[in-house]
């Protein structure tokens, strides 16, 4: 059990880094345009907790440190490299018996809007995942992962809706699931000038072969356009299974070239 929950640690923390702008779990279909740059960094603390059994007690927490390049080839065309920095402890019944640190596997991805018309938007974003991470500290899969997802957004006034729905080839060393699958939902609002207040639910596969408890959250956040070319964010994540973590709290800079 100790082995899956350290490959766990690096899988969500590589989905993380591919899937969206901080502090969503959930990606829009916004695009850099030709030779633009969005640079974005990113910093999660987690914790978690779960009774094995009868006697058994798990406490994992730590957290993760990511920075992600999106780079616009041309207008609806963007090229993205994420790299996350991970750590965490764990304990049993109060003991710590395990406790690592560094690079977890680097993602990078491809986002193209192929349609746009009347606040409607569709985009794929094609990835892959590098073992980059120690696979035996618990910071990677250990293997070249891919990954392929649909992104819809639907934008009114001042709201916007995007919806995702992505196959990750978990390719791995640990035993898990290989076919892996995500469904997400967020909404944006801009309640006043440069202010948003972001909500978010999302679902995704098990990795353990030997459990159908899919990791389940639900996230609410905020974010702040300091300029044009500046943004602060915040959120919260609350894991709703068992099989996420109970909670998260993100913060993020955002910044454009």
């Amino acid at each position: 059990m100790k082995h899956l929950i350290l490959s766990l640690v690096g899988l969500f923390s590589m989905c993380m880094v591919a899937y969206a702008g901080h502090p969503l779990m959930t990606d829009d279909t916004g695009t850099q345009g030709k030779g633009h740059v969005q640079a974005e960094a990113g910093l999660s603390f987690f914790y978690d907790k779960d009774k094995v059994d009868e006697v058994t007690k798990v406490e994992t927490k730590g957290g993760e440190a990511a920075v992600s390049l999106a780079v616009g080839l041309f207008e609806p065309l963007d090229v993205v490299l994420g790299a996350p920095y991970v750590w965490y402890s764990i304990k049993e019944n109060g003991t710590r018996v395990g406790r690592e640190d560094g690079i977890a596997d680097i993602a990078l991805d491809v986002k193209w809007r192929f349609f746009e018309k009347n606040g409607w938007s569709l985009a794929i974003k094609p990835g892959i995942s590098v073992p980059s991470g120690d696979e035996d500290k618990g910071l990677g899969t250990g293997r070249v992962g891919y990954s392929l997802f649909f992104i819809g957004t639907k934008e009114i006034e001042s709201i916007a809706i995007h919806t995702n729905l992505g196959y990750i080839l978990n390719e791995n060393k640990f035993d898990e699931r290989k076919d892996l699958w995500h469904a997400s939902v967020a909404a944006e609002v801009e309640i006043i000038k440069n202010l948003k207040l972001m909500a978010n639910v999302g679902i995704e596969r098990n990795p353990d072969p030997e459990s159908d408890n899919h990791p389940a959250f639900v996230l609410g956040g905020v974010s702040y356009d300091v300029s044009d070319k500046i943004i602060l964010d915040a959120g919260v994540k609350y894991g709703l299974t068992s099989t996420e973590d109970d909670w998260n709290v993100l913060a993020g800079l955002t910044t454009r070239f």
